[in-house]
């Protein structure tokens, strides 16, 4: 491995085969052509507002275990505030107290045990693996659908079409994964979480 390999941009280019076939599931090209049947919809945002409390309760408990190195330790609570305060709008606009009684979807939960999984039993660096692939693939996806102010889901893709994953990662990643063990494990751990990714919208609509 060159010393001067971007990881950030190769995590991604060596999985823009998930990233492609995310794109081609029929939950994403119904929402595109404007035709989804509204319940595969509200389903779906109902797993991913468990998944957003979910992962922000898990960063809680990361800030309180990265103490070192600083820029980690900051990277973690700057990943919680950012969550918490997307959570708390989230809930606000529907109405909502919590998640407490949501019960997650095999592909959800399946995510999510991998979520706590690396926070028990890997490196603090590889939970910021873990967390990028939904930050970067959700705006790849925006970015991609076909969609115009007429669709009935343009808001899906306007929300997430903006962002700058990179200005919180990038130098990060490129940082602290140097070795090539770090760097293959990175890429397993990012690998795993695009599959978990796919596997969560294919599953909001099987034909």
């Amino acid at each position: 491995m060159s010393a001067k390999m971007d990881i950030y941009d190769h995590l991604w280019d060596n999985n823009k085969d998930i990233a492609e076939e995310t794109l081609h599931v029929p939950f994403l090209e119904h929402m595109q052509m404007g035709d989804l049947q509204a319940d595969y919809y509200v389903n779906f945002m109902i797993q991913d507002i468990n998944y957003l409390l979910k992962v922000t309760d898990i960063l809680e408990k990361m800030c309180l275990k990265v103490k070192c190195p600083a820029d980690l330790q900051v990277f973690m609570k700057d990943r919680f505030i950012s969550y918490k305060s997307y959570a708390a709008d989230t809930l606000k606009k529907f109405n909502l107290k919590g998640v407490s009684d949501i019960i997650p979807t095999p592909a959800m939960e399946k995510y999510l045990s991998q979520y706590r999984a690396i926070m028990e039993n890997e490196e603090p660096i590889y939970f910021a693996v873990a967390l990028l692939p939904c930050a970067r693939l959700w705006l790849w996806l925006a970015r991609q659908l076909k969609e115009s102010y007429g669709n009935a889901y343009f808001t899906w893709k306007k929300e997430n079409s903006h962002g700058h994953p990179e200005d919180h990662y990038r130098a990060l990643l490129n940082k602290y994964l140097t070795t090539p063990a770090q760097i293959e494990r990175a890429k397993a751990l990012f690998r795993q979480q695009m599959q978990h990714e796919l596997d969560f919208f294919a599953s909001s609509l099987e034909e």
